[in-house]
């Protein structure tokens, strides 16, 4: 059974779901844009039966988490992801755990493994190495890629915050039909995640996050000290299995074939057929047989 309890980290009130014994091997399962811990809902189920503990924040911004103060910067920058998702380790007290996410969970997972791989027992991310280069943030990608970020670049007019703020629902709807053009999710798949986004902070977090990966909006200096050690993209050393949906309709998956190169030698590629950009709900017993294979590859 999965419950909701709360913590508090440096600049949060975090809400989470946890299950599983007590005393399992903890794995920390991180959403991203525009999902919540519902993606993890089938697979929480399988590592749980396998005997391993799931941990589901829901992210700043994001569902029943909220800032402690109204004069917090509502930053959605990665280090702070990374930094929230190393505060909520010292905060339930986990020295080490499994990490698996994707999109701005899959980041943080990354960040933390990078920055911190002594808190990380292994990583199940998607897409690859998706640590940002921020200084090369201006050189132009391909043009077929350019309009698969058409929603960044909306995100960065005072319209496009508009659009999010007042059509938040049939927005991110649109975006994962967009991503994930095999899965044939219903309403109500959709609106138990929708609620999340009602979060007061939800926009704020989000114009930010897309704005500062284009260098158009300026960090919280609380996090400038990440910032500059993740601006040499330090190679991720903790053993590591990296999905990628071969139908992802915002980050196609020819983009993850080089990336090899920033993990270290325990690392694996699994391309999942017929999947789009959120994984662990599209094929979660393929995920969760990612987690455990993990789990069996570090002996924890």
């Amino acid at each position: 059974m999965t419950n909701l309890f709360r913590v508090r980290t440096a600049v949060l009130d975090v809400a989470y779901e946890a299950s599983g014994p007590e005393d399992a091997v903890p794995v920390v399962l991180l959403h991203g844009f525009p999902y919540d811990p519902r993606a993890f809902d089938d697979v929480v189920a399988l590592i749980n039966q396998a005997g391993l503990r799931a941990i589901a924040p829901y992210l700043r911004g994001y569902g029943a988490t909220h800032f402690l103060s109204k004069d917090t910067p509502r930053s959605g920058e990665q280090a702070a992801l990374g930094q929230d998702l190393l505060e909520l380790l010292d905060a339930l007290k986990i020295e080490r755990a499994i990490l698996a996410g994707f999109d701005w969970g899959g980041r943080a997972a990354c960040i933390v493994s990078a920055l911190w791989p002594e808190r990380v027992l292994g990583l199940v991310s998607c897409t690859g190495y998706n640590i940002q280069d921020l200084a090369g943030s201006q050189m132009p990608a391909e043009p077929a890629q350019e309009l698969r970020f058409w929603y960044q670049y909306y995100f960065h007019t005072t319209r496009g915050r508009n659009g999010l703020t007042e059509n938040r629902g049939e927005f991110c709807k649109l975006l994962w039909k967009l991503w994930s053009p095999g899965w044939a999710f219903d309403v109500a798949t959709f609106e138990r995640t929708a609620m999340s986004f009602a979060n007061v902070d939800f926009v704020d977090v989000v114009i930010h996050s897309y704005r500062h990966r284009m260098q158009n909006a300026s960090g919280d200096p609380r996090y400038a000290g990440i910032e500059a050690r993740l601006a040499a993209q330090p190679k991720i050393n903790v053993p590591t299995i990296n999905i990628h949906g071969a139908v992802d309709g915002v980050n196609p998956v020819q983009n993850s074939e080089g990336h090899a190169k920033h993990f270290g030698a325990q690392y694996q590629r699994r391309v999942f057929d017929k999947v789009g950009h959120n994984p662990p709900q599209e094929d979660p017993k393929g995920f969760a047989e990612a987690i455990l294979d993990l789990h069996r590859m570090v002996g924890s």
